[in-house]
């Protein structure tokens, strides 16, 4: 196990290493940086200043291996913007967005799959075609249109919920979910959606097997078939689907908590491309890559407890 988890540690260098040059590189694909900050009314003189200061006047590959040097330090850089540190913004911003995922990921799951379980014991029924309705509808409406909807509808007019906000849970559990109830539901609609198809899709597969059958013509409970013997041999896939999506969640951030007014990562990022503070949208898309490749590690690990038959 060691071992394996040493090997992947490694061949993620690499990755990391493309990753870093790609998110270098973002900052010359709208043309030169130092132009973009100036603003439309610099004169050539202020631009030059700018790259000078900054140092984009140096050549590339010079700026690329220095600032790979103090990223591999915990340095992301300085704010244009705040001339605050950026792993100073980020640890100030990192609460919110962590909470909403953590929100949304256990709501996804805890609703996602006892759905996909149901529609593959009723396939073909009105409940199986009822469900992935609501799957296909999951896929359809985008975030956004989403949230603004349950805003105008349980915090508007109900109000039931908040518009809009962050309270930590520091200051209450009530106080803290309450904040983020809605934003979880826009942001997990595709995410539910994707795991609800595959579960139904997988949980379809193994009930068919032999083991299934077995386990019926012994008067085992349908429940028991369902939530112990076959999900858990349908897990790997639904597993590898929910790390995967993962990746939905970072992208949805960025909306929901724009919708929401969430002070976390996705509004800074916002702000910061308003703002055309490179440095920050280095950070934040460096970090998240990271956290991204760490995810898809652990749920690679995560198989041996599903499957003994799989060792590392």
């Amino acid at each position: 196990m060691f071992a394996y988890i040493l090997r992947r540690l490694i061949a993620t260098i690499p990755v990391m290493l493309v990753v870093a040059a790609v998110v270098f590189m973002m900052v010359y694909a709208s043309g030169n940086p130092a132009a973009l900050l100036a603003g439309d009314q610099a004169t050539p003189e202020d631009i030059a200043r700018i790259e000078h200061a900054l140092g984009y006047d140096r050549p590339k590959i010079q700026q690329f291996v220095e600032w790979l040097w103090r990223v591999m330090q915990g340095d992301l850089g300085t704010s244009v913007f705040t001339n605050l540190p950026v792993t100073t913004m980020i640890a100030q911003r990192i609460e919110p967005t962590v909470s909403l995922m953590l929100v949304t990921l256990v709501l996804s799951v805890g609703v996602a799959v006892p759905m996909g379980v149901v529609a593959a014991w009723k396939a073909g029924t009105w409940i199986d075609r009822a469900i992935m309705v609501i799957a296909v509808l999951g896929f359809s409406v985008p975030v956004f249109v989403v949230g603004y909807i349950l805003a105008w509808v349980f915090a508007l007019q109900l109000d039931w919920f908040p518009v809009q906000g962050y309270t930590p849970l520091s200051e209450g559990f009530i106080p803290f979910i309450s904040n983020l109830i809605l934003p979880a539901i826009a942001l997990g609609g595709v995410y539910i959606a994707l795991i609800a198809r595959i579960t139904r899709a997988t949980m379809l597969e193994v009930l068919q097997q032999d083991y299934v059958r077995t386990a019926r013509a012994k008067g085992v409970g349908q429940r028991e078939i369902l939530f112990v013997h076959a999900l858990k041999n349908a897990a790997i896939p639904i597993v590898t689907v929910i790390g995967i999506g993962i990746a939905l969640l970072i992208g949805g951030a960025v909306v929901t908590e724009s919708v929401f007014a969430i002070p976390g990562l996705g509004r800074l990022t916002v702000d910061a491309i308003l703002r055309r503070d490179f440095p920050v949208i280095q950070g934040v898309v460096l970090m998240f890559s990271f956290v991204y490749v760490i995810i898809n590690l652990l749920i690679d690990l995560s198989y041996s407890l599903f499957d003994p038959r799989i060792r590392y």
